[in-house]
């Protein structure tokens, strides 16, 4: 009986983990991007402060460096929309300068709700009126295209980063670990 109890709340539990994994797939924009969300905070937590300032060679973006550059082209990117860039990004330099963890992923954080945010509040209609980025028409729908295609590319990045350096991402570790 006590060992069909166990099996049942450890199947449960990895039932729970396997969902809680795939929240906001296949829902669309706004849940695709709280699932890449959720991945980028949890594999920036997981990565060892020593290893943000790892880099796989001489002129290749280090750790930290990647996760400011997603958060700084999140706000760029969204800015594109509407959005004003906020007060404190006042430096072209924030993607080398900022490399203590805590502050990066706070940095990351800012920009993820940013575009949530921004997201939730735009008007379907509002989707399809013309941009300009880099000298390029585009619509905002298609800049929204671009944020969430340009995080999981990094993303990419940074799962082998972290894989180089023996880190599991969170969400691909065995249930129970």
């Amino acid at each position: 009986m006590t060992t069909s109890l166990l099996a049942m709340v450890l199947g449960a539990v990895s039932l729970h983990a396997q969902t809680d994994a795939l929240e906001g797939l296949w829902q669309g924009y706004d849940g695709e991007w709280v699932h890449v969300s959720k991945q980028l905070v949890a594999l920036a937590e997981a990565i060892p402060a020593e290893k943000f300032a790892w880099r796989p060679g001489p002129g290749v973006r280090s750790t930290s460096e990647v996760f400011m550059h997603i958060a700084l082209a999140n706000f760029h990117l969204l800015s594109v929309t509407g959005p004003k860039m906020p007060a404190d990004l006042n430096s072209p330099d924030l993607e080398k300068t900022v490399t203590e963890k805590a502050k990066v992923i706070d940095w990351l954080k800012r920009s993820l709700d940013a575009v949530k945010t921004a997201h939730a509040g735009i008007k379907a209609a509002d989707l399809q009126r013309k941009v300009k980025v880099n000298d390029r028409d585009a619509t905002v729908d298609g800049m929204y295209l671009r944020i969430i295609v340009h995080a999981n590319e990094h993303m990419g990045q940074l799962v082998a980063y972290a894989r180089v350096n023996g880190i599991v991402p969170p969400w691909s570790e065995s249930p129970g670990k």
